[in-house]
């Protein structure tokens, strides 16, 4: 191979760049071209592409999001739009292609694959949703995001004799959730994998109060219902006022935390090599900190399911 393609679909999240530092670089060290579509399946469509040289990605590991910049394309999903992005591909001579982002971006990498065409999937998703990988890339900064903001949340809930329900992002996962409500020291995680007693949250939290205890905090997945309508079923029966703080988009930002880096460093790397040895139709995983590759088939027809390790330690350590 002398020439791959990569690109950032989906949701964008920290660390996606030093993916594609690290496959540029990678690829470059073994005399074959990087180039870079813009806007992920949107700009494969359109061949919208840049050359990914050591220019064009110095000073970008340490930057958020991506610079390739991300979309959504509907166009995509149908036959004909598949189709021209595989002549697309064709025409400018590129013989594998990188795709780094979630389910979705996943399943049209699977897509490509099944037309013949030499693809590798990364994974990135701040939800940690996607099977065969132990962590995705973007997780560890939208989980020390998140820690940060409610770390300041608590300090103004103790000040004022408050509960406080923080809204993170997760629509059908409570990884976020579970994990920042053990890191934080949170009373409850409320999540989608698993119902919960509104009951018996409120006389808990109405014991605490009686009890001295000067705040409280609830972690919620958006996934699990909406932050001001439980606020509004609360207020008037656990003793604390409440008040609602919805983190939103805040998560999926800022610099990448190390981790992030050298996972998407790895990543990267990997899914290089993988292609230059003639491995296609997987995605890069980690697995016990060492890398895997799954079938992209697998991968998709896969079901994440919740840790229920960090779920019990939540309520455990929330008492």
């Amino acid at each position: 191979m002398k020439r791959l393609a990569i690109l950032t679909s989906g949701g964008d999240c920290s660390g996606m760049n030093a993916t594609i530092r690290a496959a540029a670089r990678t690829a470059i060290s073994k005399n074959v071209e990087m180039i870079g579509y813009r806007k992920g399946y949107a700009g494969l469509i359109r061949n919208d592409f840049i050359t990914l040289d050591t220019l064009a990605v110095a000073g970008t590991l340490q930057r958020g999001g991506t610079f390739l910049q991300s979309a959504r394309s509907q166009e995509f999903r149908t036959e004909e739009g598949r189709r021209k992005a595989l002549d697309n591909l064709q025409r400018e001579g590129v013989e594998g292609l990188i795709v780094v982002g979630g389910d979705g971006s996943l399943n049209g990498a699977l897509a490509l694959a099944r037309l013949g065409f030499p693809v590798i999937g990364i994974p990135a998703s701040i939800d940690n949703d996607i099977p065969f990988t132990d962590m995705a890339l973007g997780v560890d900064t939208a989980l020390n995001n998140i820690i940060y903001a409610v770390d300041c949340i608590k300090d103004t809930a103790s000040s004022h004799d408050r509960a406080f329900i923080v809204e993170v992002m997760g629509r059908g996962s409570g990884y976020l959730a579970s994990t920042a409500a053990v890191a934080t020291g949170a009373e409850f995680a409320i999540v989608p994998e698993v119902e919960f007693d509104l009951a018996e949250m409120c006389g808990q939290l109405r014991q605490r109060h009686q009890e001295g205890r000067s705040n409280a905090l609830i972690i919620m997945a958006e996934g699990a219902g909406q932050a001001h309508e439980l606020a509004g079923a609360i207020k008037d029966a656990i003793g604390f006022e409440v008040r609602v703080t919805v983190l939103g988009h805040y998560q999926r930002g800022g610099s990448p935390t190390v981790f992030d880096r050298l996972l998407g460093s790895r990543f990267g790397k990997k899914a290089v090599e993988l292609l230059l040895e003639g491995n296609t139709g997987v995605m890069v995983g980690l697995a016990c900190h060492a890398l895997v590759a799954t079938l992209l088939e697998e991968v998709v027809r896969g079901e994440k399911r919740p840790q229920d390790e960090i779920l019990k330690m939540a309520e455990v350590l929330g008492i």
